[in-house]
């Protein structure tokens, strides 16, 4: 069986937002534009001691909000991790909601100061018809795969891009924003979605809004749900509606409340994980926890096995 050393890690920020990294492969992902004065030392160390990589392969946003994308803290961001490659949102930033328009400008200026370098960063910015043009997951082996926006809608929480990073022992789907239930439905109809998600990170920092719902926690089945919430956020984010939820399906909850969340491959790095949660401002572990990713009995297929395993079949709609 294949051995991948993989590792995710959920950052306490210090103020509402998000802030993740996902590690498999050699691959380093940050996970949206957020970098504040106690998630720095933690980045840094994730990164340069933990995966012993000097710069970021990707930084994917899946949101202009600015609590996803700060225009105060991105060239910091950049400048630390240095991304090889940049996924932005697909749709018009609205400077009502958030720091869009400034923050495009600003890694287009990462990429021109760069020009000149052997590793001229790529910029792809997610919009259906990016998406569309993909191939079907089942013909990608474990390479991550993209699942929004299918189309760009006047609510922005909507054109979220949500995407299954799957390159590790273990996977990970990030969800943004998204609250729509008819996206929710479309997304528990895939066949990768219910089989390969070990951890997922709740949709909107865990807002009870009509997308985190029994029917849908049932068919994707995480392990572990995620969230990225200040300790004294204004909407008491998780919601007291969704913990429960995920206490009745079994589903164990970690938050960056009062510290990070790490995820790590253990043993032989084939399948099993450790979910361990950090005490604020330290390495202390508060909390931890043993799992198996769902693909650890396939982690040595080859793509005619994978395409053979997901490919369409017929039945009953759900």
């Amino acid at each position: 069986m294949r051995s991948i050393f993989t590792r995710f890690r959920a950052y306490h920020l210090g103020s509402p937002g998000s802030s993740f990294s996902y590690f498999a492969d050699g691959h380093f992902t940050m996970i949206e534009g957020r970098l504040t004065d106690e998630s720095r030392a933690q980045v840094e160390r994730e990164m340069f001691d933990r995966c012993k990589v000097d710069a970021a392969n990707l930084l994917h946003i899946t949101s202009w909000d600015a609590d996803h994308c700060n225009k105060n803290e991105l060239p910091e961001l950049l400048n630390l991790i240095q991304p090889r490659h940049i996924e932005c949102p697909g749709y018009d930033p609205h400077e009502e909601y958030g720091h869009g328009e400034e923050c495009l400008a600003i890694i287009a200026e990462y990429r021109d100061r760069r020009r000149n370098t052997p590793q001229v960063p790529t910029i792809e910015h997610i919009t259906p018809k990016y998406i569309e043009g993909l191939e079907p997951a089942s013909a990608k082996a474990f390479q991550d795969t993209f699942y929004n926006p299918f189309h760009i809608s006047e609510n922005a929480n909507d054109n979220s891009t949500v995407k299954l990073f799957r390159r590790g022992s273990f996977n990970v789907l990030s969800l943004g924003d998204v609250e729509s239930p008819i996206i929710g439905a479309r997304l528990r109809r895939s066949r990768i979605l219910c089989s390969e998600t070990d951890v997922m990170i709740l949709a909107h920092h865990g807002a009870d809004n009509g997308f985190t719902t029994k029917k849908f926690l049932t068919h994707i089945e995480p392990n572990v749900a995620v969230c990225s919430s200040d300790y004294d956020n204004q909407y008491d984010h998780p919601r007291e509606e969704i913990k429960e939820l995920l206490h009745e399906q079994g589903i164990w909850l970690k938050t960056t409340k009062t510290g990070d969340v790490i995820i790590r491959s253990t043993g032989d790095d084939t399948g099993a994980f450790e979910v361990i949660n950090l005490i604020e401002k330290s390495t202390k572990v508060s909390s931890r926890r043993t799992f198996y990713s769902k693909k650890s009995g396939i982690l040595d297929a080859n793509g005619d096995t994978l395409r053979q395993r997901y490919q369409i079949k017929k039945s009953w709609p759900r």
